[in-house]
């Protein structure tokens, strides 16, 4: 009797409406709320390979905190350094941004993407992301020996190698290559001089024998950094800064 006066009684049916309309209401504002969140301050990112060894291994999960954010703490900083980025940070570069969807369709990937907790991407996001160290900075005059980085800074007036200036301690995979490997062959240990651009960063991966970095694709823009690695909260046993 109850569930037929539920089924008959507009009462009821008036009241399930407006449930049901609430409920939405809610989905719909923890939507707009959490791609607030996700543009404009933190977001979570699976890592999918090796490419970081030895200090990030594949399954590592971790939380990065957007450009924006970055940016603007830059921008506070009293100390006058308005470059976002240190010498270390991990940063999320986004390839696919070279060119980027229309609004419409960035929008719906990002409904995909938040219900089927980040499982699915239209755009196929995964295959243009990748997490590396942030080597070089805007100003600098490189070049690389033997896979490792000598830089001298904009206005300095001598080299020093990148984990002299680095603020973030690090320790590449610096792999055993054949004597007759030269500049020419992709990631190569050698690179001839190059001074990076205004917001041009140079980055690379921390093993350094057989992956995609700006040894390939030349300086990053900084319009391709979509967040920078703030703290690993899986696995438990080495939770913490990465």
């Amino acid at each position: 009797m109850f569930d037929k006066w539920r089924k008959y009684s507009y009462a009821a049916q008036k009241s399930q409406r407006h449930r049901l309309r609430w409920v939405l209401l809610w989905v719909l504002i923890f939507f707009v709320i959490y791609n607030a969140l996700t543009s404009f301050f933190f977001s979570m990112w699976v890592l999918e390979n090796d490419t970081m060894q030895p200090g990030l291994h594949a399954g590592d999960r971790l939380i990065f905190s957007s450009y924006v954010v970055s940016a603007l703490l830059a921008d506070l900083n009293t100390s006058g350094q308005s470059i976002p980025f240190k010498r270390g940070n991990i940063l999320l570069i986004d390839m696919s941004l070279r060119e980027a969807p229309p609004l419409p369709a960035r929008i719906l990937d990002g409904a995909v993407r938040f219900f089927t907790a980040q499982r699915i991407s239209l755009a196929d996001r995964e295959d243009h992301l990748y997490l590396k160290r942030v080597i070089g900075l805007p100003g600098d005059e490189i070049t690389m020996t033997n896979f490792v980085l000598r830089i001298r800074e904009k206005g300095s007036s001598y080299t020093l190698t990148e984990f002299e200036l680095s603020e973030r301690p690090y320790v590449p995979t610096i792999p055993q290559v054949p004597a007759l490997w030269d500049e020419s062959i992709p990631f190569s240990g050698d690179m001839e001089r190059i001074i990076l651009g205004e917001d041009e960063y140079f980055v690379l991966s921390d093993d350094r024998s057989n992956t995609n970095d700006s040894r390939t694709w030349g300086p990053v823009p900084v319009e391709l950094v979509t967040g920078q690695a703030l703290f690993r909260y899986w696995p438990v046993s080495r939770i913490g800064r990465p």
